[in-house]
């Protein structure tokens, strides 16, 4: 649907261009018809949902130029008039295109095509800058949590946090001085918002702390069972496809 505001002062003229864009458009809404710059300033001072304002420049009580001296109109401008002489003084504001009356059905068809090129160039650009953003929001490492407390919500720290780990679908944290708290995120989420260099996705149950690892245990198979500062639900492995990375993951951190 294309919403359509019309400021003119000529009712043949207005009949017309409500019937060649009911051929164009057939999906076309005329939300408003506006005879004066008076009446187009009161209009265009409230909120106003259109798609497009097609314009003539004379009216009863002076040129349509004047409007614009007193709103801001944010939607584009196709002017429609017998004069071409203000074609330049046109452009200088929201406008798009310039149809000389009396204009052909295929002049305004192109019109509309270029009014729909570029509202569609606008909003590829709007979700691009929001998927960017966010890309931004997910791609940030987390500072902080909000995990459940009986009837509270408190923050904490990534900073704090000892492990993470899931069972039974529910992911809980253990802080480096051993308090546990519900979070409502799963592993893979954390994963992708923590800070790699902080935290090692060790395997399905258990995200860690480069904090937290006291020490190092060599397991059956070339696996390795790292010992943390706080007690742990079960025994965490770390397979022996992912010792490698383990082990970089590890140096790395204690560089840093």
């Amino acid at each position: 649907m294309i919403r359509v505001v019309i400021v003119e002062d000529e009712t043949a003229a207005v009949v017309n261009l409500r019937s060649m864009l009911t051929a164009i458009v057939p999906n076309v809404e005329v939300v408003a018809v506006l005879e004066s710059v008076e009446e187009a300033v009161e209009y265009f001072s409230r909120d106003v949902v259109a798609d497009v304002v097609f314009m003539d420049i004379h009216l009863a009580d002076g040129d349509s130029f004047r409007i614009f001296h007193s709103v801001d109109i944010n939607a584009p401008i196709i002017f429609t008039t017998a004069y071409d002489e203000y074609a330049l003084e046109a452009f200088k504001v929201n406008s798009i295109d310039y149809l000389l009356k009396p204009f052909k059905e295929e002049e305004l068809r192109r019109a509309i095509d270029k009014l729909r090129r570029l509202t569609n160039v606008e909003h590829n650009e709007q979700r691009e800058k929001r998927n960017r953003m966010a890309a931004e929001v997910l791609n940030s490492e987390m500072q902080t949590l909000l995990v459940r407390y009986k009837d509270k919500i408190i923050p904490v720290s990534v900073e704090d946090v000892a492990f993470f780990y899931t069972s039974s679908e529910r992911v809980t944290l253990t802080t480096l001085t051993g308090d546990s708290y519900i979070v409502d995120k799963t592993l893979e989420a954390l994963g992708q918002q923590l800070s790699p260099q902080m935290f090692f996705r060790a395997n399905r149950q258990f995200i860690i702390s480069r904090k937290a690892v006291k020490d190092i245990v060599v397991w059956f198979g070339s696996r390795l069972s790292p010992n943390l500062v706080v007690d742990i639900p079960e025994r965490i492995i770390i397979s022996k496809a992912r010792v490698p990375e383990f082990k970089q993951w590890l140096q790395l951190a204690v560089s840093n």
